[in-house]
């Protein structure tokens, strides 16, 4: 595969991947992760690898524990994409700043 059709290939399996995000709701706010600015970086390799650093709306939140391993199976179900790893963060902490205008309106935060 050139370069430029794994560059292209690459996009599209990240577009399909924030797909699948899109489709993932956050326990406690009727709004998906990724709008909700939950997901900080999505890195993919070559082999399809994909690895997913994000965070939650409070460390406290009570699906801390099985979050990760629930999104992970989703986007195992992606064609394309190998291993799959969801890593969360704490740094930078999660604020209402990171939410798309999408999810603010939504959720009627001006």
């Amino acid at each position: 595969m050139s370069e430029n059709n794994l560059q292209a290939h690459l996009d599209d399996l990240r577009e399909n991947v924030i797909a699948m995000l899109k489709t993932i709701f956050d326990p406690e706010i009727p709004v998906n992760i990724y709008e909700l600015g939950l997901v900080y970086d999505i890195e993919i390799n070559e082999a399809g690898d994909v690895d997913i650093n994000m965070t939650l709306t409070a460390p406290g939140c009570p699906v801390a524990q099985t979050f990760p391993g629930e999104i992970e199976s989703k986007i195992s179900t992606v064609p394309d994409v190998g291993k799959v790893h969801v890593e969360l963060v704490w740094e930078p902490a999660w604020t209402k700043d990171l939410m798309s205008e999408a999810a603010q309106l939504q959720l009627g935060i001006f």
